[in-house]
């Protein structure tokens, strides 16, 4: 294959989730690139339903880092949590709300943003949402969905990790030729 066409497999594959970072300030270029990775995103009927909140001031982080009690947490010098609004998604005819896709497209987006730029993030969700709620005194048709940390990375993990610790294509695609 030509490099064009494994560049993609290589950034997804230095993807990790980070858990270690370096106190160093992210730079305001790289924050609104990977805001912008976001705001491409694709949506279902193209809504958008998402709202992003960056922090990045030491007083604003220190109230965040209350909603998510890990000691790594705190090595994070700037976070961005991704909002669902459910007044802006798409819901099918069945009533599946399309809200927690579209903020997991615009989350990878921003995440695989990062690491293009030599940063690392996390993805996490296990964070008390209405802690989150409460301090970004949300209306109630905003979730907070993802919180990403976003910062230069202490640690490293192996990008060949992917042979041993995901399903191989044989155990997750069913072929139909015919």
């Amino acid at each position: 294959m030509t490099y064009l066409m494994t560049h993609f497999l290589e950034l997804a594959r230095k993807r990790y989730s980070c858990r270690k970072y370096d106190t160093r300030p992210v730079e305001g270029e790289k924050l609104e690139l990977i805001l912008e990775a976001g705001r491409i995103a694709p949506s279902a009927v193209n809504f958008q339903p998402w709202h992003f909140y960056l922090f990045t001031a030491k007083d604003a982080l220190d109230r965040l880092y209350g909603t998510y009690h890990r000691e790594w947490f705190r090595t994070a010098p700037s976070v961005i949590v991704i909002c669902g609004d459910h007044k802006e998604s798409w819901k099918r005819r069945d009533g599946k709300d399309h809200c927690d896709i579209d903020v997991g497209i615009t989350a990878d987006h921003m995440t695989l943003q990062a690491t293009a730029l030599g940063l690392a993030t996390c993805w996490i969700c296990n964070f008390d949402p209405d802690k989150t709620r409460e301090l970004l005194n949300l209306p109630e048709h905003l979730e907070p969905v993802v919180m990403l940390p976003v910062g230069y990375p202490l640690d490293e993990v192996d990008p060949d990790r992917h042979d041993s610790k995901r399903k191989p294509l044989t155990e997750i695609v069913t072929r139909l030729t015919s």
